[in-house]
């Protein structure tokens, strides 16, 4: 074990996080805080330290099997855990396994905590403008939930009626990030970028007619958006999203701490 694992676990004992049985489990295991081999996949238990967070676990295309296995490792390791894009069918299965587990079958993820949760770490509210734009803003808010950071939903603001918008601005007052999902042509995140004083995470989603272009039309709108500080992720990235806005809160809320 490398000096910084170890120091990294000893600090995790002393603040309580360890039990003094894991954290001798930890010790005795170098590859413990470093990867562990799993069939067919290599898990990357040092992100946390490098990065902040652990590894998120990209569900699709993996059987409840291989899930339940990377998720019983995570857990391990005493770290809280986020599946995204997990079918309904692979869900019931887990759920088996791990019956405190939550599911939110629109976002498709699968979310396992050691502790109860305290969103105490920043804001970021994730709003859409449209209902059908909700299973993305909700992978956004369901990775915040994991990141600890303090969110909630507005729903349903988009420009084709624009005095929702200024109905909903107080609930943005104070936030470290602003999420917004959008579609069809994706003129909300610019609107949004003009009220409030904080990075505009903006989601191309895939809604809308043919010329649409399953998010295409989108993701170029959000992308030449005149509001200066709006950013853009990828089409239906509401994991994404989520993830960046959640650093940039858990950042903020960390330096507001430390003065």
């Amino acid at each position: 074990m490398e000096l910084n694992d170890a120091l990294q676990i000893a600090q995790r004992l002393l603040s309580g996080e360890l039990t003094p049985d894991n954290f001798a489990k930890l010790a005795a295991d170098p590859k413990l805080s470093t990867t562990a081999e799993l069939t067919g996949v290599t898990l990357d238990l040092d992100r946390r330290r490098r990065c902040g967070f652990p590894e998120v676990i990209y569900g699709e295309g993996k059987d409840a099997r291989t899930i339940a296995s990377i998720i019983e490792r995570l857990l391990a390791s005493e770290v809280r855990v986020l599946t995204t894009r997990v079918t309904r069918t692979i869900a019931d299965e887990l759920l088996q396994i791990f019956p405190g587990a939550h599911y939110n079958a629109s976002a498709r993820t699968f979310r396992v905590t050691i502790k109860p949760d305290e969103a105490d770490r920043g804001y970021v509210p994730v709003v859409t403008a449209g209902t059908t734009d909700l299973p993305i803003a909700e992978e956004a808010r369901e990775t915040l939930d994991w990141m600890q950071v303090r969110t909630q939903i507005v729903a349903d603001v988009g420009v084709a009626g624009p005095q929702r918008l200024i109905a909903k601005l107080p609930l943005l007052a104070g936030a470290d990030a602003v999420v917004c999902a959008a579609g069809m042509e994706a003129a909300l995140p610019s609107v949004l970028g003009g009220y409030v004083d904080c990075p505009v995470i903006a989601v191309p989603t895939s809604v809308g007619y043919g010329a649409s272009f399953g998010g295409v039309t989108a993701l170029l709108g959000m992308l030449n958006s005149c509001a200066s500080n709006v950013t853009v992720v990828n089409i239906d990235a509401g994991f994404k999203a989520g993830y960046v806005a959640g650093l940039i809160a858990t950042r903020a809320h960390d330096a507001r701490r430390s003065q």
